[in-house]
Protein backbone atom coordinates (compact mmCIF):
# COMPACT_ATOMS: atom_id res chain seq x y z
CA UNK A 1 0.00 0.00 0.00
CA UNK A 2 1.32 3.43 -0.87
CA UNK A 3 2.28 5.51 2.16
CA UNK A 4 0.14 8.65 1.90
CA UNK A 5 2.12 10.56 4.51
CA UNK A 6 5.33 9.70 2.70
CA UNK A 7 3.91 10.83 -0.63
CA UNK A 8 2.94 14.32 0.47
CA UNK A 9 5.85 14.88 2.81
CA UNK A 10 8.97 16.94 2.21
CA UNK A 11 11.40 14.66 0.36
CA UNK A 12 13.92 16.82 -1.52
CA UNK A 13 15.75 13.81 -2.89
CA UNK A 14 12.72 13.01 -5.07
CA UNK A 15 12.69 16.34 -6.82
CA UNK A 16 14.42 17.30 -10.02
CA UNK A 17 15.01 20.99 -10.61
CA UNK A 18 12.16 22.30 -12.71
CA UNK A 19 9.93 19.35 -11.87
CA UNK A 20 6.22 19.46 -11.15
CA UNK A 21 3.27 20.76 -13.07
CA UNK A 22 5.18 22.22 -16.00
CA UNK A 23 6.84 18.91 -16.88
CA UNK A 24 3.75 16.93 -16.02
CA UNK A 25 1.71 18.94 -18.49
CA UNK A 26 3.97 17.56 -21.23
CA UNK A 27 2.82 14.09 -20.28
CA UNK A 28 -0.78 15.21 -19.88
CA UNK A 29 -0.92 16.70 -23.35
CA UNK A 30 0.78 13.71 -24.91
CA UNK A 31 -0.97 10.95 -23.02
CA UNK A 32 -4.14 12.15 -21.35
CA UNK A 33 -5.83 14.93 -23.25
CA UNK A 34 -6.97 12.64 -26.03
CA UNK A 35 -8.39 10.25 -23.44
CA UNK A 36 -10.43 12.88 -21.60
CA UNK A 37 -13.35 12.37 -23.96
CA UNK A 38 -13.75 8.88 -22.52
CA UNK A 39 -14.85 10.34 -19.19
CA UNK A 40 -17.09 13.16 -20.36
CA UNK A 41 -20.43 12.91 -22.11
CA UNK A 42 -21.14 13.98 -25.66
CA UNK A 43 -22.93 16.97 -24.22
CA UNK A 44 -19.89 17.76 -22.10
CA UNK A 45 -17.61 17.56 -25.15
CA UNK A 46 -19.81 19.99 -27.03
CA UNK A 47 -19.80 22.41 -24.10
CA UNK A 48 -16.03 22.05 -23.83
CA UNK A 49 -15.67 22.97 -27.49
CA UNK A 50 -17.60 26.20 -27.16
CA UNK A 51 -16.43 27.06 -23.64
CA UNK A 52 -12.62 27.11 -23.56
CA UNK A 53 -10.89 27.06 -20.21
CA UNK A 54 -10.46 30.45 -18.55
CA UNK A 55 -6.91 31.63 -17.94
CA UNK A 56 -7.48 31.60 -14.14
CA UNK A 57 -5.41 34.68 -13.51
CA UNK A 58 -6.10 36.48 -10.20
CA UNK A 59 -9.37 38.43 -10.08
CA UNK A 60 -10.17 37.59 -13.70
CA UNK A 61 -13.63 36.03 -13.16
CA UNK A 62 -16.45 38.46 -12.30
CA UNK A 63 -18.92 36.96 -9.84
CA UNK A 64 -21.74 37.77 -12.23
CA UNK A 65 -20.35 35.20 -14.66
CA UNK A 66 -19.89 32.40 -12.11
CA UNK A 67 -22.99 30.38 -13.15
CA UNK A 68 -21.43 30.08 -16.62
CA UNK A 69 -18.43 28.24 -15.15
CA UNK A 70 -20.43 25.34 -13.69
CA UNK A 71 -22.38 22.44 -15.14
CA UNK A 72 -25.28 21.70 -12.80
CA UNK A 73 -28.48 19.68 -12.88
CA UNK A 74 -31.20 21.88 -14.43
CA UNK A 75 -34.64 22.45 -12.99
CA UNK A 76 -33.63 22.29 -9.32
CA UNK A 77 -32.79 25.17 -6.98
CA UNK A 78 -29.90 23.49 -5.17
CA UNK A 79 -29.43 25.36 -1.90
CA UNK A 80 -27.58 22.50 -0.18
CA UNK A 81 -23.98 23.26 -1.07
CA UNK A 82 -22.63 22.75 2.44
CA UNK A 83 -21.99 19.05 1.79
CA UNK A 84 -19.26 19.75 -0.75
CA UNK A 85 -18.56 22.32 -3.45
CA UNK A 86 -19.29 21.52 -7.09
CA UNK A 87 -16.14 21.76 -9.17
CA UNK A 88 -16.23 24.51 -11.79
CA UNK A 89 -15.76 23.24 -15.32
CA UNK A 90 -12.11 24.30 -15.49
CA UNK A 91 -11.33 22.25 -12.39
CA UNK A 92 -13.45 19.26 -13.43
CA UNK A 93 -11.66 19.09 -16.79
CA UNK A 94 -8.26 19.03 -15.11
CA UNK A 95 -9.52 16.36 -12.72
CA UNK A 96 -10.61 14.20 -15.67
CA UNK A 97 -7.22 14.63 -17.30
CA UNK A 98 -5.36 13.86 -14.10
CA UNK A 99 -7.48 10.74 -13.61
CA UNK A 100 -6.48 9.46 -17.05
CA UNK A 101 -2.87 10.47 -16.45
CA UNK A 102 -2.59 8.60 -13.14
CA UNK A 103 -4.40 5.58 -14.56
CA UNK A 104 -2.06 5.47 -17.55
CA UNK A 105 1.22 5.89 -15.66
CA UNK A 106 0.30 3.92 -12.54
CA UNK A 107 3.24 3.08 -10.27
CA UNK A 108 5.76 4.44 -12.80
CA UNK A 109 4.59 7.84 -11.64
CA UNK A 110 3.54 7.00 -8.07
CA UNK A 111 6.92 5.42 -7.28
CA UNK A 112 8.62 8.64 -8.39
CA UNK A 113 10.66 7.20 -11.28
CA UNK A 114 9.02 9.04 -14.20
CA UNK A 115 11.59 11.00 -16.23
CA UNK A 116 11.81 14.75 -15.76
CA UNK A 117 10.73 14.78 -12.14
CA UNK A 118 7.01 14.44 -12.83
CA UNK A 119 6.11 12.36 -9.79
CA UNK A 120 3.68 11.89 -6.93
CA UNK A 121 6.01 13.45 -4.37
CA UNK A 122 6.24 16.61 -6.49
CA UNK A 123 2.48 16.67 -6.98
CA UNK A 124 1.89 16.38 -3.26
CA UNK A 125 4.28 19.21 -2.60
CA UNK A 126 2.51 21.43 -5.13
CA UNK A 127 -0.86 20.76 -3.49
CA UNK A 128 0.51 21.75 -0.10
CA UNK A 129 2.10 24.88 -1.54
CA UNK A 130 -1.17 25.93 -3.15
CA UNK A 131 -3.19 25.44 0.03
CA UNK A 132 -0.55 27.22 2.13
CA UNK A 133 -0.64 30.19 -0.24
CA UNK A 134 -4.42 30.36 0.02
CA UNK A 135 -4.50 30.49 3.83
CA UNK A 136 -1.27 32.46 4.25
CA UNK A 137 1.08 30.11 6.07
CA UNK A 138 4.26 28.11 5.43
CA UNK A 139 4.04 24.97 3.32
CA UNK A 140 5.66 23.05 6.18
CA UNK A 141 2.60 23.88 8.32
CA UNK A 142 0.17 22.16 5.92
CA UNK A 143 -0.61 18.50 5.34
CA UNK A 144 -3.13 17.21 2.80
CA UNK A 145 -5.74 14.82 4.19
CA UNK A 146 -8.74 12.91 2.87
CA UNK A 147 -11.24 15.36 4.39
CA UNK A 148 -11.70 18.00 7.03
CA UNK A 149 -13.00 15.32 9.40
CA UNK A 150 -9.81 13.30 8.95
CA UNK A 151 -7.67 16.36 9.68
CA UNK A 152 -9.61 17.48 12.75
CA UNK A 153 -10.07 14.02 14.24
CA UNK A 154 -6.33 13.40 13.90
CA UNK A 155 -5.58 16.70 15.66
CA UNK A 156 -8.00 15.93 18.49
CA UNK A 157 -7.24 12.26 19.13
CA UNK A 158 -3.47 12.71 18.77
CA UNK A 159 -3.28 15.79 20.99
CA UNK A 160 -0.65 14.71 23.51
CA UNK A 161 -1.39 16.72 26.64
CA UNK A 162 -4.52 14.88 27.75
CA UNK A 163 -4.35 12.77 30.90
CA UNK A 164 -7.01 11.12 33.05
CA UNK A 165 -8.97 13.83 34.83
CA UNK A 166 -8.15 16.59 32.33
CA UNK A 167 -11.17 18.16 30.65
CA UNK A 168 -12.08 18.82 27.02
CA UNK A 169 -14.87 21.18 25.90
CA UNK A 170 -17.24 21.41 22.93
CA UNK A 171 -20.65 22.90 22.15
CA UNK A 172 -23.84 21.76 20.45
CA UNK A 173 -23.06 23.63 17.20
CA UNK A 174 -19.81 21.76 16.60
CA UNK A 175 -19.68 19.11 13.86
CA UNK A 176 -20.72 15.55 14.69
CA UNK A 177 -17.43 13.91 13.70
CA UNK A 178 -15.46 16.35 15.84
CA UNK A 179 -17.84 15.85 18.78
CA UNK A 180 -17.26 12.11 18.42
CA UNK A 181 -13.49 12.66 18.56
CA UNK A 182 -13.83 14.76 21.73
CA UNK A 183 -16.03 12.05 23.28
CA UNK A 184 -13.34 9.53 22.28
CA UNK A 185 -10.89 11.41 24.50
CA UNK A 186 -13.29 10.78 27.34
CA UNK A 187 -13.85 7.11 26.56
CA UNK A 188 -10.25 6.18 25.74
CA UNK A 189 -8.00 8.76 27.42
CA UNK A 190 -9.93 9.32 30.63
CA UNK A 191 -10.78 12.95 29.91
CA UNK A 192 -13.74 14.73 31.47
CA UNK A 193 -15.99 15.87 28.61
CA UNK A 194 -17.69 19.23 29.20
CA UNK A 195 -20.52 20.24 26.84
CA UNK A 196 -22.47 23.46 26.53
CA UNK A 197 -25.18 24.91 24.30
CA UNK A 198 -24.62 27.98 22.16
CA UNK A 199 -27.03 30.70 23.30
CA UNK A 200 -29.79 31.99 21.05
CA UNK A 201 -29.71 34.75 20.01
CA UNK A 202 -26.00 34.19 19.42
CA UNK A 203 -24.74 37.77 19.58
CA UNK A 204 -21.01 38.36 19.86
CA UNK A 205 -21.43 39.21 23.53
CA UNK A 206 -23.51 36.11 24.24
CA UNK A 207 -21.07 33.84 22.42
CA UNK A 208 -18.06 35.15 24.32
CA UNK A 209 -19.95 34.98 27.61
CA UNK A 210 -20.85 31.34 26.96
CA UNK A 211 -17.23 30.36 26.28
CA UNK A 212 -16.02 32.37 29.25
CA UNK A 213 -18.55 30.66 31.51
CA UNK A 214 -17.68 27.12 30.43
CA UNK A 215 -13.94 27.81 30.81
CA UNK A 216 -14.47 29.23 34.29
CA UNK A 217 -16.48 26.22 35.44
CA UNK A 218 -13.97 23.80 33.91
CA UNK A 219 -10.65 24.78 35.52
CA UNK A 220 -9.07 21.46 34.55
CA UNK A 221 -9.69 22.03 30.83
CA UNK A 222 -6.82 21.28 28.44
CA UNK A 223 -8.47 21.34 25.01
CA UNK A 224 -11.32 23.35 23.48
CA UNK A 225 -12.99 22.67 20.15
CA UNK A 226 -14.02 25.85 18.32
CA UNK A 227 -16.00 25.94 15.08
CA UNK A 228 -15.53 29.00 12.91
CA UNK A 229 -18.75 28.52 10.90
CA UNK A 230 -21.33 26.11 12.25
CA UNK A 231 -22.48 23.47 9.80
CA UNK A 232 -25.80 23.39 11.66
CA UNK A 233 -26.91 27.03 11.73
CA UNK A 234 -24.24 28.99 9.83
CA UNK A 235 -23.22 30.98 12.92
CA UNK A 236 -19.78 32.57 12.54
CA UNK A 237 -17.96 32.73 15.87
CA UNK A 238 -15.36 35.31 16.96
CA UNK A 239 -12.61 32.70 16.80
CA UNK A 240 -9.62 34.94 17.56
CA UNK A 241 -11.17 36.20 20.80
CA UNK A 242 -12.19 32.70 21.87
CA UNK A 243 -8.72 31.32 21.14
CA UNK A 244 -7.11 34.14 23.13
CA UNK A 245 -9.57 33.62 26.00
CA UNK A 246 -8.71 29.92 26.15
CA UNK A 247 -4.97 30.49 25.83
CA UNK A 248 -5.11 32.90 28.75
CA UNK A 249 -6.30 29.97 30.88
CA UNK A 250 -3.72 27.54 29.52
CA UNK A 251 -6.22 25.80 27.23
CA UNK A 252 -5.33 24.81 23.65
CA UNK A 253 -7.86 25.09 20.84
CA UNK A 254 -8.50 22.98 17.76
CA UNK A 255 -10.38 25.10 15.24
CA UNK A 256 -12.77 23.66 12.66
CA UNK A 257 -12.56 26.01 9.66
CA UNK A 258 -14.25 23.69 7.16
CA UNK A 259 -16.92 26.23 6.22
CA UNK A 260 -14.64 29.24 6.55
CA UNK A 261 -11.74 28.63 4.17
CA UNK A 262 -12.48 30.06 0.69
CA UNK A 263 -15.91 31.23 1.87
CA UNK A 264 -14.83 33.93 4.31
CA UNK A 265 -11.96 36.15 3.19
CA UNK A 266 -9.30 35.64 5.87
CA UNK A 267 -5.83 34.28 6.53
CA UNK A 268 -5.11 31.67 9.16
CA UNK A 269 -3.08 34.09 11.29
CA UNK A 270 -6.26 36.16 11.63
CA UNK A 271 -7.58 33.36 13.89
CA UNK A 272 -4.55 33.19 16.18
CA UNK A 273 -4.90 29.41 16.45
CA UNK A 274 -2.22 26.71 16.53
CA UNK A 275 -4.27 23.81 15.13
CA UNK A 276 -6.94 23.79 12.42
CA UNK A 277 -8.50 21.50 9.83
CA UNK A 278 -10.85 21.85 6.89
CA UNK A 279 -12.21 20.24 3.72
CA UNK A 280 -10.63 21.46 0.50
CA UNK A 281 -13.58 19.91 -1.35
CA UNK A 282 -15.98 22.43 0.19
CA UNK A 283 -15.58 26.12 -0.67
CA UNK A 284 -12.29 25.68 -2.55
CA UNK A 285 -14.22 23.43 -4.98
CA UNK A 286 -11.51 20.78 -5.23
CA UNK A 287 -12.46 17.15 -5.98
CA UNK A 288 -14.10 15.07 -3.27
CA UNK A 289 -11.71 13.42 -0.86
CA UNK A 290 -9.42 16.39 -0.21
CA UNK A 291 -8.82 18.13 3.10
CA UNK A 292 -6.06 19.96 4.92
CA UNK A 293 -4.47 20.10 8.35
CA UNK A 294 -2.68 23.13 9.80
CA UNK A 295 -0.26 22.96 12.72
CA UNK A 296 1.73 26.04 13.67
CA UNK A 297 5.37 25.10 13.25
CA UNK A 298 6.27 25.96 16.83
CA UNK A 299 3.51 23.63 18.14
CA UNK A 300 4.19 20.55 16.02
CA UNK A 301 5.36 18.51 19.02
CA UNK A 302 1.93 18.93 20.67
CA UNK A 303 0.36 16.54 18.13
CA UNK A 304 1.54 12.93 18.07
CA UNK A 305 2.39 11.12 14.85
CA UNK A 306 -0.40 8.98 13.37
CA UNK A 307 -0.49 5.37 14.59
CA UNK A 308 3.13 5.49 15.76
CA UNK A 309 4.27 6.13 12.19
CA UNK A 310 8.05 6.40 12.17
CA UNK A 311 8.51 6.17 8.40
CA UNK A 312 8.31 9.95 8.27
CA UNK A 313 10.49 12.10 10.57
CA UNK A 314 8.55 13.41 13.56
CA UNK A 315 9.64 16.90 12.53
CA UNK A 316 7.43 16.62 9.40
CA UNK A 317 3.74 17.52 9.73
CA UNK A 318 2.79 14.80 7.26
CA UNK A 319 3.72 12.19 9.86
CA UNK A 320 0.46 13.24 11.55
CA UNK A 321 -1.59 11.97 8.58
CA UNK A 322 -2.58 8.27 8.53
CA UNK A 323 -0.90 6.26 5.81
CA UNK A 324 -2.87 4.89 2.88
CA UNK A 325 -3.60 5.16 -0.82
CA UNK A 326 -5.81 8.07 -1.78
CA UNK A 327 -7.29 9.57 -4.94
CA UNK A 328 -4.08 10.81 -6.53
CA UNK A 329 -5.89 12.67 -9.31
CA UNK A 330 -7.81 14.68 -6.71
CA UNK A 331 -4.55 15.61 -5.04
CA UNK A 332 -3.09 16.79 -8.34
CA UNK A 333 -6.16 18.92 -9.05
CA UNK A 334 -5.91 20.98 -5.85
CA UNK A 335 -3.59 23.64 -7.38
CA UNK A 336 -6.12 24.30 -10.17
CA UNK A 337 -8.94 24.64 -7.65
CA UNK A 338 -6.87 27.16 -5.71
CA UNK A 339 -6.17 29.08 -8.93
CA UNK A 340 -9.92 29.26 -9.56
CA UNK A 341 -10.39 30.63 -6.04
CA UNK A 342 -7.91 33.41 -6.71
CA UNK A 343 -9.40 34.02 -10.16
CA UNK A 344 -12.67 34.96 -8.46
CA UNK A 345 -10.96 36.54 -5.46
CA UNK A 346 -11.57 35.86 -1.79
CA UNK A 347 -13.32 39.14 -1.04
CA UNK A 348 -15.49 38.91 -4.16
CA UNK A 349 -16.51 35.33 -3.31
CA UNK A 350 -17.50 36.27 0.21
CA UNK A 351 -19.58 39.22 -0.96
CA UNK A 352 -21.25 37.12 -3.66
CA UNK A 353 -22.24 34.43 -1.16
CA UNK A 354 -23.46 37.02 1.32
CA UNK A 355 -25.59 38.64 -1.38
CA UNK A 356 -27.19 35.31 -2.27
CA UNK A 357 -27.89 34.63 1.39
CA UNK A 358 -29.25 38.10 2.09
CA UNK A 359 -31.55 37.87 -0.93
CA UNK A 360 -33.77 35.18 0.62
CA UNK A 361 -33.32 36.21 4.27
CA UNK A 362 -34.37 39.80 3.59
CA UNK A 363 -37.55 38.59 1.88
CA UNK A 364 -38.65 36.38 4.78
CA UNK A 365 -37.38 38.43 7.71
CA UNK A 366 -40.84 39.85 8.35
CA UNK A 367 -42.78 36.73 7.45
CA UNK A 368 -44.66 35.33 10.42
CA UNK A 369 -43.62 31.96 11.78
CA UNK A 370 -40.13 32.12 10.17
CA UNK A 371 -37.22 32.25 12.62
CA UNK A 372 -33.73 32.96 11.25
CA UNK A 373 -31.20 31.17 13.44
CA UNK A 374 -28.29 33.61 13.22
CA UNK A 375 -28.19 37.27 14.31
CA UNK A 376 -28.34 40.17 11.87
CA UNK A 377 -24.73 41.15 12.60
CA UNK A 378 -22.78 40.54 9.33
CA UNK A 379 -19.80 39.35 11.40
CA UNK A 380 -21.90 36.44 12.64
CA UNK A 381 -23.01 34.95 9.30
CA UNK A 382 -22.00 34.37 5.68
CA UNK A 383 -23.26 31.85 3.10
CA UNK A 384 -24.93 29.30 5.39
CA UNK A 385 -28.06 30.32 7.28
CA UNK A 386 -30.59 28.03 8.91
CA UNK A 387 -34.20 28.70 9.85
CA UNK A 388 -37.09 27.19 11.77
CA UNK A 389 -40.81 27.46 11.27
CA UNK A 390 -42.95 28.10 14.31
CA UNK A 391 -44.14 24.79 15.72
CA UNK A 392 -41.31 22.79 14.09
CA UNK A 393 -40.04 20.88 17.11
CA UNK A 394 -39.14 17.36 15.99
CA UNK A 395 -36.71 15.83 13.53
CA UNK A 396 -39.66 14.31 11.69
CA UNK A 397 -41.21 17.74 11.17
CA UNK A 398 -37.93 19.15 9.87
CA UNK A 399 -37.61 16.26 7.44
CA UNK A 400 -41.18 16.82 6.30
CA UNK A 401 -40.48 20.49 5.58
CA UNK A 402 -37.34 19.58 3.62
CA UNK A 403 -39.45 17.15 1.57
CA UNK A 404 -42.19 19.74 0.90
CA UNK A 405 -39.70 22.36 -0.25
CA UNK A 406 -38.25 19.94 -2.76
CA UNK A 407 -41.38 18.20 -3.99
CA UNK A 408 -43.55 21.31 -4.35
CA UNK A 409 -40.99 23.99 -5.20
CA UNK A 410 -37.90 22.08 -6.42
CA UNK A 411 -35.87 23.82 -3.71
CA UNK A 412 -33.24 21.52 -2.23
CA UNK A 413 -32.23 22.18 1.39
CA UNK A 414 -31.25 19.89 4.27
CA UNK A 415 -32.48 19.49 7.83
CA UNK A 416 -29.96 19.52 10.66
CA UNK A 417 -30.34 18.19 14.18
CA UNK A 418 -28.23 18.27 17.35
CA UNK A 419 -29.04 21.88 18.25
CA UNK A 420 -30.20 22.35 21.82
CA UNK A 421 -33.16 24.51 20.79
CA UNK A 422 -34.35 22.07 18.13
CA UNK A 423 -33.85 21.03 14.49
CA UNK A 424 -33.43 23.50 11.65
CA UNK A 425 -33.44 23.69 7.86
CA UNK A 426 -30.02 24.64 6.53
CA UNK A 427 -29.77 26.81 3.41
CA UNK A 428 -26.45 27.02 1.57
CA UNK A 429 -26.13 28.74 -1.82
CA UNK A 430 -23.16 27.77 -3.98
CA UNK A 431 -20.86 29.85 -6.16
CA UNK A 432 -23.00 28.99 -9.18
CA UNK A 433 -26.31 29.89 -7.48
CA UNK A 434 -28.44 32.74 -8.79
CA UNK A 435 -30.78 35.25 -7.22
CA UNK A 436 -33.62 33.22 -8.77
CA UNK A 437 -32.62 30.30 -6.55
CA UNK A 438 -32.85 32.49 -3.46
CA UNK A 439 -36.15 33.95 -4.65
CA UNK A 440 -37.61 30.47 -5.08
CA UNK A 441 -36.92 29.64 -1.44
CA UNK A 442 -38.33 32.94 -0.22
CA UNK A 443 -41.54 32.38 -2.18
CA UNK A 444 -41.88 28.86 -0.81
CA UNK A 445 -41.52 30.05 2.77
CA UNK A 446 -44.05 32.81 2.24
CA UNK A 447 -46.52 30.12 1.20
CA UNK A 448 -45.61 27.37 3.69
CA UNK A 449 -44.78 29.29 6.87
CA UNK A 450 -47.92 28.08 8.70
CA UNK A 451 -47.55 24.35 8.09
CA UNK A 452 -46.85 23.57 11.77
CA UNK A 453 -49.23 26.02 13.45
Amino acid sequence: MTEWSQIVGSHPELYVKGSGMNNRRTFLKAAALSATSAVVSARGRAEQAVKPRPALTPNSIPVGTLPQHFDVEPGIHNLENGYWGIMPRAVAQIYAEQTMYVNRNNSIWARNVLPGGACLAAGGREAREAVAKMVGCATEEIAITRSGSDALQALITNYKDIHPGDAVIYCDLDYDAMIAAMDWLGDHRGAQVAKFAMPEPATTENILAAYDAVLKRTPNAKLLLVTQVSNRTGLVTPVKKIVAMARGRGVDTVVDIAHGVACLDFQIDDLGCDFAGWSVHKWTSAPLGTGAMYIRKSRLDAIDVAYDNHDIPATDITARVPAGTVNFAALLTIPTAVKFHFAVGGAAKEKHLRDLRNRWVDQVRGVRNVEICVPDDPKRYCAITSFRLKGMQTDEQAQRLQHVLFEKYRVHTVWRHGIAKGPVIRVTPGLYSTMADSDALAKALQLENSMFV
